[in-house]
């Protein structure tokens, strides 16, 4: 304890030391930001329709193999959402030659893993392993990608873990904020459909897995991406040879949304709870409009980072909360600008108040070129450290070819930020953070807040 204690003060000193020679001494102006220098890949196309990009990158003697195919979210039923989760976790139970240990055991022996997920457009396989197992990877994708088993004895126990995480999820405040938020803005369609109901999963047969699996996983629907050190000739081989048998599978048919916003208030009630969970948003142009990357500037500026105007107010001037944020979340054809806060309760109102004022301000006004050119170095930096990986890489290609960006997106993506000026800043806010018609929804404790937020918008129950 004496130590601790000690050294508890020893650091209290040093904080305050530091604190004082930080306010005689500005800290030195950062280098120019260099651009990205993207790899070229290299691409391919089977027969049956798999499209294939090689992406030779980095030093160290690694390679990651992921498949992306079509088969998200977006393309379930209204009945049946989730149900995409669920047939990828059943694939990672086993093949038709391989159990699940089988499975994991193969990917150990080549120093690394392989991984099932699903977001709202694909469903993924990958692993990342030592480059001289690059091919035996490929063909492990291969088979549980073609030739899942879908033990029938695995689905109580995967229902059973998807109900546990489903009741974990729809307690949480930021959560059900979500879930209410694209319901609205997204009706009748399946961007809008966050969670499934329990009856829903308990429901959930062997059939639908099975159905959904024949209905949306082809080659035709597949993008295979190898990124890292490998040899290029033993990979196409094995490319070639272990998705040669894949049929073509039914086409995408997903059909983009038509998003609805006007400005009203969704209040979600939470008895007792001390916080209230905001979130205000509204549909933006998605990566495949010119406007995007430009917004992207706008979005950092106003909330996406540490130093942002809405984080800066209800963070460091007033102390409402502690890590406010704003992001563009994006998904086909599709994307929205929406800013999350976890605020103390009884200061619910007048954060609505900053997050609108700080709006209002920067459509009235374009920042300073200073403030620009900060914002504009931290999203370059930030760009430049996502994409410094095997999985950096593949992320921004899987974004490239869902959106139909052009060839020279990640070179050019730098340049592209820095062109945007004060002006540029100014008439984008006032064009597309459109806070007058802005989805508002509040979850929190009704009787404490519900007075404090009539100013914003109309209450809808």
């Amino acid at each position: 304890m004496t130590i601790r204690r000690g050294l508890a003060i020893s650091a209290l000193v040093l904080l305050a030391a530091a604190g004082a020679f930080a306010q005689k001494q500005a800290p030195p102006a950062p280098g120019a930001p260099k651009s990205f220098e993207a790899p070229t890949p290299t691409k391919f196309r089977l027969d049956n329709g798999l499209e294939v990009s090689l992406v030779p990158y980095g030093t160290v003697p690694k390679v990651r193999v992921e498949l992306a195919v079509l088969a998200g979210n977006a393309y379930e039923s209204a009945k049946l959402t989730s149900l995409a989760d669920l047939t990828g976790d059943l694939m990672r139970e086993g093949t038709k030659t391989k159990s699940a240990t089988d499975i994991s055991q193969a990917a150990a022996r080549m120093g690394g893993s392989l991984d099932v997920g699903v977001n709202a457009n694909t469903a993924e396989i990958s692993g990342d392993v030592l480059s001289e197992s690059g091919p035996e990877m490929v063909r492990l994708v291969a088979d549980v990608a073609m030739n899942p088993k879908f033990p029938e004895s695995e689905l109580p126990r995967l229902k059973a873990d998807a109900l546990r995480n489903l009741s974990i999820a729809k307690s949480q405040p930021q959560q059900m904020a979500v879930e209410k938020f694209r319901g609205v803005l997204y009706p009748g369609h399946a961007y809008g459909r966050v969670f499934p109901t329990p009856e829903m999963v308990q429901g959930f047969t062997l059939a639908d897995v099975r159905s959904f699996y024949e209905e949306n996983w082809g080659a035709g629907r597949a993008h295979l991406y190898v990124a890292g050190r490998f040899d290029r000739a033993a990979i196409e081989a094995a490319i070639r040879e272990a998705f040669a048998g894949w049929k073509a599978g039914k086409p995408s048919t997903l059909q983009p949304p038509t998003p609805k916003s006007v400005r009203s208030i969704y209040l979600v009630d939470r008895p007792g709870a001390v916080q209230s969970t905001i979130l205000l948003g509204m549909p933006v142009p998605d990566p495949s409009n010119p406007d995007y990357v430009p917004l992207s500037v706008v979005n950092t500026l106003l909330g996406g980072y540490f130093s942002s105007r809405i984080t800066a107010n209800l963070r460091e001037a007033k102390g409402y909360t502690y890590s406010p944020f704003s992001q563009i979340s994006t998904r086909y054809r599709d994307a929205y600008w929406a800013e999350a806060a976890d605020v103390t309760t009884n200061v619910t109102g007048p954060s609505l108040k900053e997050i609108f004022y700080e709006i209002d301000r920067l459509q009235k006004e374009p920042p300073t070129a200073e403030e620009l050119k900060a914002t504009q170095n931290y999203i370059a930096g930030v760009f430049v450290l996502q994409n410094s990986s095997r999985s950096g890489i593949i992320n921004v290609l899987e974004l490239i070819d869902l959106h139909g960006l052009p060839a020279d997106y990640l070179k050019t993506y730098v340049q592209r930020i820095y062109a945007v000026t004060p002006q540029d800043v100014q008439k984008l806010a006032e064009k597309y953070i459109q806070d007058d018609k802005a989805t508002i929804v509040v979850v929190g404790d009704k009787k404490v807040i519900e007075e404090q937020i009539k100013p914003y918008g109309t209450i809808v129950q």
